[in-house]
């Protein structure tokens, strides 16, 4: 039986490396994957970018309103083993309902890579909804400059820490980066914010 599976970690954990790893896995023994990413993640256009330099082509860019399901339905069953999904996060809780349906009623495994959590702690859609319904539920663990176990990720803007914005923030004028923290790590620079 084919399950959906929902891979999180904060960021700089490795989950897009472990995403081409698993794809390339599936592909060195013959099989054909299929990957996916949202369109409202444009770092990479149409690429999943890993930090070590590595990148590849996705085979779909969801749009914010598609219906997953019907895509695949129309464009994609076949000879398809495994769909990946990166960036799961900024998926609709309606879209991850659509994997399970790819899960339950075409018997592929859908495996999605994402964060668990935004730069203010709070829950993203998509991955509040995988949270509920995956089958199969793994934490890929990274670590804060302290050394301590990274959950939170913390957005940097021109290198200050922020505890405020839109809860997407990929591009704009300024530098953009995340860092994950571990809690004691992310309240002390939370605190000083203040």
């Amino acid at each position: 039986m084919a399950k959906l599976f929902f891979k999180y970690g904060a960021m700089n954990s490795g989950k897009t490396t472990i995403l081409m790893q698993v794809a390339h896995n599936y592909e060195e023994r013959g099989m054909k994957v299929f990957l996916m990413k949202p369109k409202v993640d444009t770092k990479g256009e149409d690429k999943i970018v890993s930090r070590l330099g590595i990148e590849r082509r996705v085979d779909h860019i969801i749009s914010e309103d598609e219906n997953i399901y019907e895509y695949y339905q129309e464009y994609v069953s076949g000879e398809v083993v495994c769909i990946i999904v990166d960036e799961a996060q900024f998926l609709k809780r309606q879209q991850v309902d659509q994997l399970m349906q790819i899960v339950v009623n075409d018997n592929i495994p859908v495996i999605c890579y994402g964060l668990r959590t935004d730069f203010m702690t709070n829950g993203f859609e998509g991955s509040s909804r995988l949270l509920e319904i995956a089958h199969t539920i793994e934490e890929i663990k990274t670590i804060c400059r302290c050394g301590s176990k990274a959950i939170y990720n913390t957005r940097m803007i021109d290198g200050v820490p922020t505890f405020s914005g839109n809860q997407v923030e990929i591009d704009n004028n300024k530098k953009v980066t995340y860092e994950s923290m571990c809690p004691k790590c992310y309240y002390k620079k939370y605190n000083n914010s203040r």
